[in-house]
């Protein structure tokens, strides 16, 4: 992932960091503050216009035997589910409208169109992945526990076979983030599956699976009536894209070449401003269309999103 013999920072004093440091947390303030109806307009237009698509693409989808409606349908439904997750969903469970107060859309009320229950997601990702980013051995999103995607992780025979783990996580990935975020292979491997936190957590897992399931692979379908079975067909392909699409976005904005990575030491006594620039460093853009950013959900801009 990066040149272990180039230090990017070597020309910035502690003062030039520090300095850094002072000018985002203006940036910051200064966009926290012109928050207003704009902003709160834009967000209930977008989980309006997912809705109405996700709902007349699965009203397509009931004549799905005759395959343009079949196309149109599972097309609708691609892009409603990639909506949802991404540019609702992320960034709902990150928090970025609470300051709305609206209790329809906010990161304490809001469950998504995922298998993995939103405040385990939560957890990973808010309290771990972003406190941590890219700190080996602390920022479990490096390679997710199932792929070496750093010189400096330890090296496990099991990794001669990632591009297969890699392609079987793309394609179901909402349930490789499932797993994830209940560490269920390090839990596993190391006795901690009778741990009553542990067990209450996987059967919260397993709730929201068999509600994901019933809904998207027995209601729907079976409102299809004599279309049971291409309605079953074209949602598992929504799902597959949706999945492939969220799976190149992270990739894309974590792991190409050029991301730097760090040692857990680095990080001890970190100020404010080497934490801004640990989350620069770490992290890459994916330049594109406005209405590619959107479908996204602005991870395109995933330097800023740190």
């Amino acid at each position: 992932m990066q040149n272990k013999s180039h230090n990017p920072t070597a020309h910035l004093t502690p003062a030039d960091i520090e300095q850094l440091g002072k000018e985002l947390d203006a940036i910051r303030d200064r966009v926290v503050a012109s928050r207003g109806e704009r902003d709160a307009a834009y967000i209930r237009r977008v989980i309006a216009t997912q809705r109405k698509l996700e709902l007349g693409s699965r009203a397509v989808l009931l004549f799905s035997l005759f395959p343009p409606a079949w196309v149109v349908g599972t097309a609708g439904l691609a892009v409603a589910k990639i909506l949802e997750n991404m540019e609702i969903g992320h960034n709902v469970l990150h928090g970025q409208w609470d300051w709305m107060r609206d209790p329809k859309i906010h990161s304490t009320t809001w469950e998504w169109d995922s298998v993995s229950p939103a405040d385990q997601w939560k957890h990973s990702h808010n309290e771990l992945h972003h406190t941590y980013t890219n700190v080996i051995g602390k920022d479990n999103d490096l390679g997710y526990g199932i792929m070496r995607v750093d010189e400096d992780q330890r090296w496990h025979p099991m990794h001669l076979g990632q591009p297969l783990w890699n392609f079987v996580n793309a394609c179901f990935f909402e349930y490789g983030i499932a797993a994830y975020d209940l560490e269920l292979g390090r839990n596993l491997k190391k006795g901690r599956h009778r741990n009553p936190e542990f067990r209450a957590r996987a059967r919260a897992v397993g709730r929201k699976i068999r509600r994901q399931v019933l809904k998207d692979y027995v209601l729907h379908p079976l409102l299809s009536g004599p279309s049971f079975l291409s309605t079953l067909a074209a949602t598992f392909t929504a799902n597959l894209v949706r999945n492939l699409w969220t799976h190149s976005v992270i990739m894309c904005g974590h792991f190409p070449s050029g991301v730097e990575t760090f040692a857990r030491n680095s990080i001890e006594g970190e100020t404010r401003g080497e934490w801004y620039l640990r989350q620069m460093l770490g992290s890459a853009n994916i330049s594109g269309s406005r209405l590619m950013h959107v479908m996204t959900g602005n991870l395109s801009f995933q330097i800023e999103h740190h």
